[in-house]
């Protein structure tokens, strides 16, 4: 029968031997198991017309203080957002191995191609790095990165956090967020560590598509994830920057490994926030709007603002000629505007507005 054969190639499929992977070709001039602080790089070969035997130079800091948990930070996984590159570079020039009790593995532009160019994805291979997990020791630049990570970092890993924001063509509020798990215990752990990062917002995450994102890669590994979005437009602002530097010392803090001072920045003594997060919820597609229509979107609710069902949230007029009616676009639920697209001019397919709804 054919389901009979179809069912027998998937059962010799499932049974045949692992495939052995090659040697990642990243190597890194840090020795990560060695104490005190090391600048350094991950070394990415990459041959091309200006430089026959060139490399392509990640930067990053490793700073270890004896036994204790390991913290992987990153920022720029898409080159164009800021925050988080900003918040881990001062973390590598100020951090010292005195204040840490176990690891910190700093990498402030994860994906460096993408960063240097100022663009979401990466300019050699136009590879989207959190869309390329878990990549491919022999495949192209974009993938040998998320190779590295899948196999060499994230293992050494006990605690994670990417810091994002929403590029050139989107904007939010800023939030810390995790993922509803199947692990509860895990899932418990994310969202305790974004609750001590204290954003002003707290967001419980739904992904259009978690299909090959570092959240995913690091999630199935068990580690305890953190990520964000804080603000966008392709800038930091400086009051994003500082919720980033301040939420990263302060999940540092939350998991044992940042050691000495006060009190969590922005926080009680008690470690909980002075002023609370507020909490929100991504609870199904809902929440997400999309254009139908290209044209000039006109923002009808900005950013952070309470909205109902039925609300009106955008316009996107017709731009090739005057006299025609704009579409609109109306809140499915109740909640309040989280993130909103960013430039003027909209193509159809585009997020144009995320509403998250209020955790009472």
């Amino acid at each position: 029968m054919p389901g009979q054969c179809a069912a027998q190639a998937v059962r010799e499929v499932l049974t045949m031997a692992p495939v052995t992977l090659a040697p990642s070709p990243i190597t890194p001039t840090v020795d990560f198991d060695r104490d005190g602080v090391q600048h350094g790089f991950l070394r990415l070969p990459y041959s091309r017309d200006d430089s026959a035997w060139g490399s392509v130079m990640i930067p990053l800091t490793v700073v270890r203080n004896g036994s204790g948990p390991t913290a992987l930070l990153t920022g720029a996984n898409h080159g164009d957002e800021y925050e988080g590159a900003v918040a881990l570079f001062d973390l590598a020039q100020t951090l010292t191995a005195d204040r840490v009790a176990g690891r910190v593995i700093i990498v402030p532009a994860m994906n460096y191609p993408a960063f240097q160019a100022g663009t979401r994805t990466s300019p050699i291979d136009k590879g989207n790095l959190n869309r390329s997990f878990p990549g491919r020791p022999d495949g192209t630049v974009t993938q040998k990165i998320a190779d590295y990570f899948a196999r060499e970092l994230l293992p050494l890993a006990d605690l994670v956090m990417d810091i994002h924001s929403g590029g050139r063509t989107l904007d939010f509020v800023p939030f810390a967020a995790a993922h509803v798990l199947p692990d509860k215990d895990q899932e418990a752990r994310c969202f305790a560590a974004v609750a001590a990062f204290a954003a002003p917002f707290s967001m419980r995450m739904l992904e259009i598509d978690a299909v090959g994102m570092y959240d995913t890669a690091a999630e199935e590994l068990g580690k305890t994830f953190v990520t964000t979005e804080l603000g966008g437009g392709g800038t930091g602002r400086a009051e994003t920057i500082a919720i980033a530097k301040r939420g990263v010392r302060n999940v540092l803090r939350h998991a044992g490994i940042l050691t000495g001072g006060q009190a969590a920045e922005g926080q009680s003594a008690g470690s909980q926030p002075v002023e609370a997060s507020r909490w929100l919820d991504m609870p199904s597609g809902d929440c997400f709007r999309f254009a139908e229509d290209s044209g000039l979107i006109e923002a009808c609710v900005d950013l952070g603002q309470p909205v109902r069902a039925g609300d009106l949230l955008a316009r996107i007029h017709p731009i090739g000629r005057t006299g025609l009616a704009p579409a609109e676009y109306r809140a499915a639920l109740d909640g309040i505007l989280a993130a909103r697209h960013f430039p003027g001019l909209v193509k159809a397919g585009d997020c144009i507005a995320v509403v998250g709804t209020v955790e009472s």
